[in-house]
């Protein structure tokens, strides 16, 4: 399994898209992993203040 840092160096292309417009998938893998932990909470019955969007 290559890493992250692998397939990038084989995708120049993918960097510059990075550098102009973002991580978007960090993004969605950042905004799942809080949901997640969300979900969680919710479940053990601990749920937090619900966040709205952009609020990262």
């Amino acid at each position: 399994m290559q890493t992250d840092a692998t397939r990038t160096a084989e995708l120049p292309i993918y960097e510059s898209l990075i550098r102009e417009r973002g991580d978007v998938v960090e993004e969605a893998r950042a905004v799942a992993e809080e949901t997640q932990q969300q979900l969680s909470q919710a479940l053990a019955g601990h749920a937090a203040a619900p966040t709205t969007a952009g609020e990262h």
